[in-house]
């Protein structure tokens, strides 16, 4: 395996906290939702899970397509994420949702999602661990 980059990113005081990146270009308030018991007024680490996945889900179908000749017109992903509680008090991150709107894609869209759902980095990391619907709408 060959590394290509290394994120990185200093929180400080968890989900109710801050995250900044070691350039800068990433810095933002943590907090509970509303669900959870927090004031619902800041970004949460599931909403920052389902944005990375969605960007690079995208990404992912953008390459694909640009290998094979296919535009893509504008692309848009919905992501869902559900935080859960197991059994034994542990949490994860049970099921994402990727609704894909990419109208351009034409007859070449159901492939270029089933070869990303292979190929995006998100999908790789969760695969067996995390149950995935990808939704071309």
């Amino acid at each position: 395996m060959k590394n290509l980059y290394t994120a990185q990113v200093k929180v400080t005081g968890g989900r109710d906290g801050s995250a900044v990146s070691s350039d800068g270009r990433l810095s933002i308030k943590l907090g509970f939702p509303k669900e959870l018991g927090g004031a619902g007024d800041a970004a949460n680490p599931e909403q920052l899970f389902v944005a990375g996945y969605a960007a690079c889900f995208a990404s992912t179908i953008k390459a694909l397509a640009g290998g094979r000749a296919v535009k893509t017109g504008p692309i848009a992903i919905d992501a869902a994420g559900v935080l859960s509680a197991r059994d034994d008090g542990t949490y994860l991150v049970s099921h994402v949702t990727l609704t894909v709107h990419a109208p351009e894609l034409g007859a070449a869209g159901p492939g270029l999602i089933e070869d990303a759902k292979r190929y995006c980095a998100y999908s790789n990391a969760t695969r067996g661990n995390v149950q995935t619907d990808v939704v071309l709408a």
